[in-house]
């Protein structure tokens, strides 16, 4: 006798349900089912990121009377931030506070389109709350169901390098130093400009391309991104302004659509907090990094406002009109409009 599915003839599976599944697969229990919200980030233990990530948890706590807790993943427990993404998409993790990344949009390499700001004032009104970035990265966050909670400014990006740094200040000096670049055209490009070998590599071959001599420096992160992965490589620190990095908390639309309405303002009101106290933490955690590098023997090279500025000039007029192109680039410039860039 020949069975059939009389109870469900044309069931399919739901989003929700694809997730539970995935989220079994690969990690044995399914969120959607699970007592506290997975939230990863790409740090250590015990970093500032993953300290402000427990305050977070425990406002949330607090808040809920314990009814809404955060299940913490540190240092790319659960992926790199690119996979993170994909899932958080799907609905296989709840949250994260990550970059953005461009593998799933290329239109996010907006967030790393550098010497888009100068200064922490100009970052708070491009990347903060109502800035046009952040605006055009909700919409792209969206685009993937995935609602961005807060950003988390981290740092002002440089160059770091295992040799001694060669015109560090001058843009139009070949270097003839090869850096380890993230396989993202922005950096690519940007490492050109200013007189570097760009050689794209994976950041997990990253150390080792720098210990063996494969690379003699890396770009795309800071002084904080520097000491926590590269300070036994790095004999030099040259803060060139590459980029400013931030990261977003943010969170599966359709898991946040589940909580109560109550546990939605608790989380949301925690994440403006969480922000809000970023932005006053992040410059001064970034001289501390600086600091902890020179401390381990790093030279710090002294770059002066002129030399910046000739480098903003240059970056503007050479690798923009390249990124936009790759981004959209009516898109873009609309965005660079409102900022008035």
């Amino acid at each position: 006798m020949k069975l059939t599915n009389t109870l469900l003839p044309s069931w399919k599976p739901t989003k929700s349900v694809k997730a539970a599944f995935l989220a079994l697969t690969v990690f044995g229990v399914p969120t959607v089912f699970a007592d506290a919200l997975q939230i990863s980030h790409v740090r250590p233990q015990g970093t500032a990121i993953d300290n402000d990530v427990k305050n977070l948890s425990k406002a949330i706590e607090s808040a809920t009377d314990g009814d809404l807790k955060l299940r913490i993943y540190a240092a790319n427990a659960l992926g790199d931030y690119t996979i993170v993404q994909e899932r958080i998409s799907l609905g296989a993790i709840d949250m994260a506070v990550q970059p953005a990344s461009s593998a799933a949009d290329r239109k996010m390499q907006l967030a790393l389109l550098p010497s888009l700001a100068n200064n922490w004032q100009e970052a708070q009104k491009i990347y903060g709350s109502g800035g046009a970035v952040r605006e055009a990265m909700q919409r792209l966050y969206a685009e993937q169901d995935i609602t961005v909670l807060a950003a988390y400014p981290v740092y002002f990006g440089g160059v770091a390098l295992n040799v001694e740094a060669e015109s560090a200040g001058e843009i139009d000096v070949q270097k003839g130093i090869k850096l380890r670049v993230p396989p993202i055209k922005s950096f690519q490009l940007l490492a050109g400009d200013l007189g570097y070998i760009a050689a794209p590599l994976p950041f997990s071959e990253a150390f080792t391309a720098v210990q063996t001599g494969v690379v003699d420096g890396v770009i795309g992160s800071g002084a904080e991104g520097y000491y926590a992965s590269f300070r036994d490589v790095t004999k030099t620190y040259i803060p060139l302004n590459t980029h400013f990095e931030v990261w977003y908390l943010i969170i599966n639309s359709e898991r946040l659509s589940d909580l109560s309405n109550d546990q939605q303002k608790v989380l949301i009101s925690a994440a403006t907090e969480f922000e809000n106290k970023r932005w006053l933490s992040a410059p001064v955690q970034q001289t501390m990094n600086e600091q902890k590098l020179a401390d381990n023997g790093t030279n710090i090279v002294e770059i002066s406002d002129q030399q910046l500025a000739k480098i903003s000039d240059s970056v503007r007029e050479n690798v923009w009109p390249e990124i936009l192109d790759d981004i959209g680039a009516k898109w873009g410039q609309n965005i660079l409009d409102k900022i008035g860039k």
